[in-house]
């Protein structure tokens, strides 16, 4: 069983007590209604599923109740950091270099800080 640190509540936890949230760091566009069929379908359904570190929403369902932050390795399902709604992220550099580059083959460096073009959430 994965243990996840809530940054919240300030512990480990089993993850039975989380529910996964989705992307995290997805800007919405500030005029909604002007937008294209395109980029709307892009904004609401479209995610990136990368093979390697990905920045994700999670809530601590059964805690409390907070939604949080996390970096986690899609490769070894490892979450690399945990940290509150609307902090900036992590640098997880020293994790990718730590995995190899075999793991990371796809990712390009620039990019495992910056998925999202580093706006908050």
């Amino acid at each position: 069983m994965l243990l996840i640190r809530c940054p919240y509540c300030e512990e480990e936890r089993p993850e039975l007590e989380f529910r996964h949230a989705g992307e995290a760091h997805v800007v919405r566009s500030s005029d909604m209604a002007e937008i294209s069929d395109e980029a709307f379908e892009q904004f609401f359904f479209i995610r990136s599923n990368p093979k390697g570190i990905v920045f994700e929403r999670w809530r601590h369902l059964h805690g409390c109740a907070r939604f949080f932050n996390a970096a986690r390795d899609t490769v070894s399902d490892r979450f690399l950091a945990t940290y509150k709604a609307g902090e900036p992220k992590p640098d997880v550099s020293k994790f990718a270099a730590d995995a190899g580059p075999a793991a990371y083959a796809n990712v390009p460096p620039a990019e495992l800080n910056d998925r999202e073009g580093g706006a908050k959430q």
